[in-house]
């Protein structure tokens, strides 16, 4: 599965931005998916999964209650709604396949998308 996230952006504090990840190949609807980020200097850290059926969702105790991670496996895509945004949530943003549930990732990142929150 190729996956490219999108929707980053340059947003004021308390502001909202939506991001998408778009998969291609047949076995979407089959992973747990993740979103993780990357501020610069710093090791991917997790933010948000869910299973491979919506039904289950987990999040990084820094994102709950903001955040809401979602997926339509009729379109290939995964989604992170991010609201009430906060100047430490800025990193670049990637979707990736889980290893294991429900925080572990396999480690092939993609192309990742920009979030910016500025004070």
């Amino acid at each position: 599965v190729q996956l490219q996230a999108s929707g980053g952006g340059l947003v004021q504090a308390g502001g909202s931005l939506r991001l998408s990840c778009a998969a291609s190949g047949r076995t979407f609807s089959s992973y747990n998916m993740g979103w993780f980020r990357q501020a610069p200097g710093k090791e991917h850290e997790f933010v948000a999964s869910i299973s491979w059926n919506g039904i289950s969702t987990y999040y990084a105790d820094s994102v709950l209650g903001r955040f809401t991670i979602s997926r339509d496996n009729a379109k290939n895509t995964l989604y992170l709604q991010m609201n009430s945004l906060k100047p430490e949530d800025t990193a670049v943003y990637y979707c990736t396949q889980l290893r294991t549930w429900p925080r572990n990732p396999l480690g092939s990142w993609g192309q990742g998308t920009q979030v910016t929150v500025s004070s």
